[in-house]
């Protein structure tokens, strides 16, 4: 925890570098993990509601004629099935012979309950991206804190952009493993193995694209040079190569490519911005030195 909150903003007595203790960064860890675990539940019944539009058709009814049939079925499931369904389709495979199964009497409420949950993180990310940063906040000097805003500005639309990246290739990678399916083979998916395939790669694109901002915090903290984050380029393109190739099939190719590129481009604009202010503080340093010599 040597990070965040290194220094309270408030002086204390007998402490005139306003450091905390162990038990403070407990605390302060605490608060922030509370507001944003409420923040994410606030999201998760708001995912929730919004799950089956149906009863949005019903109550919209009365002043939308026809807006009850149009929603009906619609919803989160459907979203999540379409490109299954669509894809089946377009193969011209056999209606009969390509569905997604529940396959114990719980699992529609475990998956709506799943779906909800990511729902809330994605909903509420703003909330507890501003919770990490304003951890790491009373770490940084009264001049970094006013990167602070940059940081959380970009953090959110980077996390939202890498959710929809990973939506965004979900149907590219169920096109391909659709035509590994031998001819006149049953395609019966589980549902629950394809929507945790579903949630994990687009929570996990989200968090990969948000990274980088990361790297920049702890730079401005004073954790890590920019020279130091640029000598490690080649186990981040590693590890950014084996995660993508994680998160889609090794055969569609196209698709690991679509989130490594952004990826690697994100990486090194963290690195060219962690080096401009290593060289900024060095010219300040230089300067204030000079001022006292002069002295």
């Amino acid at each position: 925890m040597a990070v965040g909150s290194a220094r309270r903003a408030s002086p204390r007595k007998g402490n005139p570098e306003r450091r905390m203790s162990l038990a403070e960064h407990l605390i302060e860890l605490r608060k922030r993990l509370t507001r944003a675990a409420i923040a994410i539940v606030g999201g998760a019944v708001i995912g929730w509601a919004i799950y089956d539009l149906g009863w949005l058709g019903n109550l919209l009814e009365p002043v939308i004629p026809g807006a009850a049939k149009a929603l009906e079925g619609r919803g989160t499931w459907g979203a999540i099935s379409d490109p299954v369904l669509r894809i089946a389709a377009a193969k011209g495979a056999d209606p009969d012979k390509v569905a997604l199964n529940f396959t114990n009497i719980t699992g529609a409420f475990d998956m709506q309950l799943q779906v909800a949950l990511v729902a809330g993180i994605v909903i509420s990310s703003p909330v507890w991206l501003y919770q990490l940063f304003a951890y790491f906040v009373p770490g940084l000097t009264t001049r970094e804190k006013r990167y602070t805003f940059g940081f959380f500005f970009t953090a959110v639309p980077l996390f939202l952009a890498g959710c929809a990246a990973g939506w965004f290739v979900l149907p590219h990678i169920v096109e391909i493993m659709f035509t590994l399916v031998p001819p006149g083979a049953t395609t019966y998916y589980e549902a629950k193995t394809y929507l945790d395939f579903v949630l994990k790669l687009v929570l996990a694109t989200g968090v990969a694209f948000v990274l980088p901002v990361f790297l920049v915090l702890l730079n401005f903290a004073g954790v890590l040079q920019g020279q130091t984050i640029l000598k490690g380029w080649r186990w981040a393109i590693l590890a950014i190569t084996l995660f993508t190739a994680i998160a889609t099939p090794a055969a569609d190719v196209i698709s690991m490519f679509l989130l490594a590129i952004p990826m690697v481009a994100l990486y090194f604009a963290a690195v060219g911005i962690s080096v401009w202010h290593d060289r900024s503080v060095a010219r300040r340093s230089a300067a204030f030195e000079a001022s006292l010599s002069g002295a």
